[in-house]
């Protein structure tokens, strides 16, 4: 699907759910990976390395510029300097009603889910420079366009994972890399199975044109081809991988 043979790629939230599923689908068409996480990524590096392809698992608080800058170095010299970075890591939200927000978890939502791809993208943008060759990937989500109830700071954050992909992908054209988007519609992983129940899921998968609920291998191929030369002229794009919602708005 994509040769990546001789890619070095940083994929971030690799302990489970998307973020597995993306290391083991590069690591698959050829590239090295690194995969990092708060949580062990233990199972999917044996995974990859059970069937013959490279990867490393490297521990780091993506929402630390300290740990984020320890990643650069690590990869570096793990397999040499990077060419794609997945920023796949994010929170998943806690419905709650606006009035009942904090703003410590408004904070910490924002947090997580932008600064933390603001600063993975400056850490690794010297080495993607170097190579004269790039794909960085900003996991969003279809509620920025949905918006559903309970999830401003959710909503909010993920919008604002598209303009920061907008915004990169002008300044970094001329180097030779490219700075998309996906946007997937709830996803069955462990972190959204606890912010939604089973009735939810089955009633979101109903209004979809793809009438199933979603799983991570729904989106390797998205990811696949954004990290591949055959979408070289394309930066800037929100790619919606969402079942068809995003007819609706």
């Amino acid at each position: 699907m994509a040769d990546l043979t001789g890619k070095v790629a940083v994929v971030t939230g690799a302990a489970r759910g998307i973020g597995a599923e993306f290391a083991r689908a590069l690591a698959s068409q050829g590239a090295s990976v690194v995969a990092t996480d708060i949580l062990p990524c233990d199972d999917v590096i044996a995974q990859i390395t059970a069937a013959g392809d490279k990867a490393v698992a490297i521990a780091c608080d993506v929402s630390s510029p300290e740990a984020v800058a320890a990643l650069a170095d690590a990869t570096l010299k793990a397999f040499g300097p990077a060419h794609i970075l997945v920023n796949n890591a994010g929170l998943h939200p806690t419905p709650q009603p606006f009035e009942s927000l904090t703003f410590d978890y408004w904070r910490k939502t924002m947090t997580i889910n932008v600064d933390s791809m603001f600063l993975t993208i400056q850490a690794f943008l010297p080495q993607l420079r170097q190579n004269g060759w790039g794909r960085i990937v900003n996991i969003s989500s279809s509620s920025a366009n949905t918006a559903p109830p309970n999830g401003a700071p959710y909503v909010a954050s993920k919008a604002a994972v598209v303009g920061l992909t907008r915004a990169a992908a002008t300044e970094f054209g001329k180097d030779n890399i490219t700075v998309n988007a996906i946007s997937p519609n709830p996803v069955r992983t462990p972190g959204a199975d606890g912010a939604l129940t089973e009735d939810m899921f089955q009633m979101i998968a109903a209004m979809q044109p793809v009438a199933r609920v979603m799983e991570p291998k729904d989106l390797a191929g998205a990811l696949l081809f954004l990290c591949s030369d055959a979408s070289a002229f394309m930066t800037g794009q929100n790619l919606h991988v969402d079942g068809g919602t995003v007819r609706a708005g």
